[in-house]
């Protein structure tokens, strides 16, 4: 497996700014891929991709620099390996809640005996050649457990004592339901920012990393300087949108009466 340049730079303690695909196409993730991002992430959760769009995405990034990784649907073996068998050098995982939770999670992601991933690398490992993807590959995968409820809160120390688990990645919205908030990115309700804080040093304890989705590189920054290492800027379809309504609104303003 060639080596993970992300994870070689989390690992060195940088801080590292990730693109999000919501938008099932080649193109969009090719435009994406050469726009600087460290990573960017292929989300089979709540986008509109599916397994076959994941592969096209990998594909229109793989001329470009970018770590690939992908938010999978659930914690669920099947789709996790086939993610990896199709290319993901990383897996973000939905909803992680304890220890058990966690060690299912890195059993999909890591072959044995660090887990118990079935072998048949066929994207990954360069198309049925002989490579040497399988004996690097539990040392190169990035596995990073989701904390969006009370229960990941309140379990972190034990989710991070897994061993294979790289670091976690908060998902602000659903931690928001969790605690009876509205679901919403760039939080600043104190008792957020808190809680942040104490998963931060729980990472930070257990030699592991944090991430973050963000709406704004802004708000992003400001978390790196909370010790956030991996901060995700929205989405590939808000940036398109955000972008759309800035010049739109700027002609509409310079135009005058006659654009009205």
């Amino acid at each position: 497996m060639a080596k993970n340049e992300l994870k070689a730079r989390l690992a060195a303690g940088k801080a590292n700014v990730c693109g999000w695909l919501a938008i099932p196409s080649a193109f969009s993730a090719e435009v994406m891929a050469q726009c600087g991002w460290n990573c960017i992430t292929v989300d089979m959760q709540h986008g509109l991709q599916d397994f076959m769009s994941m592969v096209a995405c990998f594909q229109g990034m793989q001329p470009h620099p970018v770590t690939p990784l992908v938010r999978v649907p659930w914690n669920e073996p099947g789709i996790i390996g086939k993610c990896l068998d199709g290319g993901a050098m990383g897996i973000i995982c939905p909803m992680v809640n304890d220890a058990k939770e966690a060690k299912a999670l890195v059993d999909a992601c890591m072959y044995p005996p660090l887990g118990k991933r079935s072998n048949g690398p066929f994207r990954a490992g360069m198309y049925g050649e002989a490579t040497g993807y399988q004996k690097t590959a539990n040392d190169e995968i990035l596995v990073i457990a989701m904390i969006e409820t009370q229960a990941g809160i309140d379990n972190i120390d034990e989710i991070l004592s897994v061993p294979g688990i790289s670091g976690i990645y908060i998902g602000p919205s659903d931690m928001g339901l969790a605690l009876g908030l509205i679901p919403t990115l760039d939080r600043e309700e104190p008792i957020i920012l808190d809680i942040y804080k104490k998963l931060v040093a729980s990472c930070k304890k257990h030699g592991k990393f944090a991430g973050l989705h963000n709406a704004t590189a802004a708000y992003a920054a400001r978390m790196v300087g909370m010790g956030f290492q991996l901060c995700t800027i929205a989405n590939d379809s808000g940036l398109m949108a955000r972008a759309a309504r800035d010049a739109v609104g700027a002609f509409r303003k310079e135009a005058g009466d006659s654009a009205g």
